[in-house]
């Protein structure tokens, strides 16, 4: 089935939005950033900006050069981010767990002249810039060996403001889950259609200068960065947590009196965890939007989440080659249950078979989509093949789905995660969902492993709620009430914490890595 039926266009913003320099001139002296206890005004936060700007383009660095910027979220970062728009340089966010190895491959990978971290030990990164000629490497912290210091380069005064004409070229490198890690460039729009599907994203959430985001999403991710220029746009605060915790949050929520938050299911999944007393007697009536994406949302997690912050849950479906494509507006999360909500305008969506024809309503397919930012090479490599990218433009997602009569999108699986025992399909997707309903599961993990019969197996992981106790037999039990039996795990393994990376993704390569080693199936 296709469709490009989308949802009603929100208020249109004005195509060039206000600048950091704007802000700057209209509240000087109100604060724009907190974290923790310290603070920056927009005018400081200009300041900065252009200091670094100046300092880091005596080094060389100018429009076009691709900086590496590996830190936590943090005031720094913004200036940081700042300083490269106003040289119209590109940013790379790199996960700050990367091994001095990973950071080698993404380094040469994308030819990048620049890096900027917050590294406790900068020097240990040094052996990754072997064979590597950088204009310049900053610490924000401490001093090493080759590295410029944060602190000295703000210092300097050459005189010089700069006039941004918005954020920076952001270029993010997927998470490597299915082999090397991939550069993907995200192109400024120029064209009405693009321009329009962005307004359309940024819109249906859009912000004034009386709102203050919380951004808990790490700096290396899409929606980190998105969430710090939204609100960069529209004059509103930012208040950041240098590292998640969910009653710090909660206390964030209420100090600050914050409107927009968004986060991944795992936040939420430990907010929900938490024992009633820290959530009793909380004053969280200020929240006009929460958002969460980025993995599968159950529908028990959505039903915390609206019965504790109220009616102002988003859901969006994306990923770092297309763009959004989908969205979930507050009032069809209980209407539509399940369902990843419907396209943005200009977006099709089509769900196809293994023999690629266009399923129609109601069936499961593999989802491949057409967006306005979508993809057509990664960076610095060649052209996508037509078995990622046909010949119509529509890209391959790899995630499982079906389209509803009303154009709604529910997803079932990542393909790759599909297990087949006996020539029968089962989607772990579904045996997560069985498995998180129970009261003393707060997260699960379905793979297959092999079979010498079936092929595969089904085998699950639960990570239990804290103060909790459930046995495996427990859970098996649990899942026969709601699954075929084909479906049930044969059997659970209670672990302590499920592998995930740095915005909540479970790992399910770690978990399937062990049990297909010198084995044909891609794990």
């Amino acid at each position: 089935m296709q469709t490009d039926r989308g949802p009603a266009a929100p208020p249109t913003p004005a195509a060039t939005p206000p600048t950091l320099e704007h802000w700057a001139r209209i509240k000087p002296d109100a604060v724009a950033l907190v974290e923790g206890e310290r603070t920056m005004t927009w005018g400081e936060w200009n300041a900065r900006a252009d200091r670094l700007a100046a300092a880091l383009e005596a080094r060389g660095l100018g429009a076009g050069d691709l900086v590496v910027v590996r830190t936590h979220i943090r005031l720094e970062w913004s200036v940081v981010a700042q300083a490269l728009a106003k040289l119209r340089c590109r940013l790379l966010g790199m996960n700050w767990r990367l091994t001095p190895t990973e950071t080698r491959y993404v380094l040469n990978n994308s030819q990048a002249v620049a890096v900027i971290c917050d590294d406790e030990d900068p020097a240990a990164l040094l052996p990754a810039f072997e064979g590597q000629t950088l204009k310049a490497a900053v610490s924000l912290d401490a001093a090493a060996p080759g590295f410029l210091t944060y602190a000295a380069l703000v210092a300097e005064d050459h005189g010089r403001s700069y006039a941004s004409v918005g954020d920076p070229l952001l270029v993010i490198y997927t998470s490597g889950t299915t082999g090397l890690p991939k550069g993907v460039m995200k192109e400024p729009a120029t064209d009405r259609v693009t321009i329009e599907y962005f307004m359309d994203v940024r819109g249906a959430r859009a912000a004034t200068p009386d709102d203050v985001y919380l951004v808990t999403m790490p700096m290396h991710h899409g929606s980190g960065p998105a969430q710090m220029w939204s609100a960069k746009r529209a004059g509103a605060k930012v208040v950041m947590l240098r590292r998640y915790d969910p009653v710090a949050a909660l206390d964030a929520i209420e100090r600050h009196r914050v409107t927009h938050w968004t986060g991944v299911p795992t936040m939420y999944k430990r907010m929900a965890a938490l024992p009633p007393e820290a959530l009793a007697g909380r004053d969280l009536s200020s929240i006009r939007t929460l958002s969460v994406g980025a993995a599968p949302v159950s529908d028990q997690l959505k039903n915390w989440i609206i019965d504790h912050f109220g009616e102002c849950l988003w859901e969006g479906y994306g990923s770092t080659e297309t763009g959004m494509i989908t969205t979930m507006p507050p009032d069809m999360q209980r209407r539509k249950p399940g369902s990843s909500g419907r396209p943005y305008r200009h977006v099709k969506l089509e769900i196809r078979g293994e023999d690629g024809s266009v399923l129609p309503a109601g069936e499961t397919g593999e989802i491949w989509t057409w967006t306005p930012a979508v993809i057509d090479r990664y960076l610095n490599a060649p052209p996508l093949g037509p078995d990622t990218l046909d010949d119509r433009g529509f890209f391959r997602t790899g995630d499982m789905g079906r389209l509803d009569e009303d154009g709604f999108l529910y997803i079932s699986d990542r393909a790759k995660d599909m297990i087949i025992a006996g020539g029968v399909n089962i989607y772990p997707a579904e045996i997560e969902h069985v498995l998180q309903a129970h009261p003393a599961v707060a997260d699960a993990a379905v793979i297959g492993i092999p079979d010498d019969e079936m092929g595969e197996r089904v085998l699950a992981f639960c990570e239990l709620k804290p103060g909790r106790h459930a046995t495996p037999d427990e859970l098996i039990a649990h899942c026969s009430a709601s699954l075929a039996t084909y479906k049930r795990p044969r059997e659970i393994r209670i672990v302590d914490e499920l592998p995930r990376n740095t915005i909540g993704k479970l790992l399910k390569r770690e978990l399937r890595a062990p049990f297909w080693k010198d084995r044909d199936r891609l794990v």
